[in-house]
């Protein structure tokens, strides 16, 4: 049987490889010009140092300043970016969707299970061998993306929590993939055709990983809040890194009156109009900046957390399609 599902599978695998062979000869040059000019820049000192509480002022600009260079110079690997978090769904379609679809759809399925190999133990070995090549591959997937965006991560105030570059690197692309792949067996075990099975696939991907990522993962831990005055000599005390997942400006009672923003002004300044910090906006003294933000510290623990739930669905869904092996006619 092990036999067997290399035979049927060889040319996904070869397939797979060339295809990460190919990424990594396109990403890797990428990845080495961006940690060059980092260090060119100095960059790796500033982020020593924007970590300290102490920074001086004059550092923490200058540090801005070339972060803000290194951004745009590399801006357009944005788009580099998402197309790489879309990898584990390209997987669930080419590897899960057709591996019980295609044999139901061209009705091998009736002469395999009728010469010796019962279903459970056709559906676990395959499972198995799929699910053990899936994960070794999501794993040095994780770790060569990580090498790649350490040095984007360092460059960007939301650090490694950030919307996308979270996704790309780590342990969480291997419960990404196995979700996707175990999504397309199930999906091939309802459908039993392959393109069907491949839509629901991607579709039931897509949906999940944005409910995940909208809904649950700002709350996998409570969010702490963070205030700081209006008025301040040069810039508040933020921590680098930190995920910011709301802010605005509070008056003292604590009522809203400007989201998604902060006020910084000079201690004693005033508006272009002469009036005081904030007057336009109707602010009272004593009003304040707030933030609601998951600290950069807990990368590993949401990293965790993610895995695991994508994980346990994969599991759940793997079990699903045995049940449903077990009833095809």
């Amino acid at each position: 049987m092990i036999w067997l599902t290399w035979r049927q599978h060889r040319k996904q695998a070869l397939y797979t490889l060339l295809g990460l062979a190919a990424l990594a000869a396109l990403l890797v040059p990428i990845g080495l010009s961006m940690r060059n000019t980092f260090s060119d820049l100095g960059l790796a000192d500033c982020a020593a140092q924007l970590a300290r509480a102490d920074v001086a002022q004059a550092t923490r600009e200058a540090c801005d300043a070339g972060f803000h260079r290194f951004g745009n110079q590399y801006s357009g690997l944005n788009l580099v970016a998402v197309l790489l978090i879309t990898l584990p769904a390209l997987v669930g379609l080419f590897w899960g969707a057709p591996l019980v679809a295609r044999e139901v759809e061209h009705g091998t399925h009736r002469f395999v299970w009728t010469q010796g190999v019962g279903r459970t133990r056709w559906a676990l070995v395959k499972f198995g061998l799929v699910g053990a090549a899936v994960v070794v591959l999501a794993a040095v997937y994780g770790l060569g993306m990580s090498w790649w965006v350490e040095p984007l991560t360092q460059a960007t105030h939301e650090g490694r929590l950030g919307m996308i570059v979270f996704d790309l690197q780590g342990i969480v692309p291997i419960g990404y993939t196995l979700f996707a792949v175990a999504l397309g067996v199930f999906a091939g075990t309802v459908w039993k055709r392959m393109l069907p099975a491949m839509g629901i696939t991607l579709a039931g991907f897509i949906g999940v990983r944005a409910a995940v990522e909208i809904l649950a993962r700002p709350r996998y831990q409570p969010a702490h809040t963070k205030t700081f005055p209006i008025e301040v000599d040069g810039l508040p005390k933020t921590s680098w890194g930190d995920w910011i997942l709301t802010q605005g400006v509070r008056n003292p009672d604590g009522t809203m009156i400007a989201e998604d923003t902060r006020i910084q002004c000079p201690v004693g300044g005033t508006g272009p109009d002469g009036r005081a910090c904030g007057a336009e906006l109707g602010l009272e003294p004593g009003a304040y900046n707030w933030q609601l933000y998951q600290p950069a510290d807990r990368f590993w623990l949401f990293q965790s957390i993610e895995t695991g739930l994508f994980v346990a669905l994969a599991l759940l869904l793997l079990y699903l399609a045995i049940r449903r092996v077990r009833r095809i006619a």
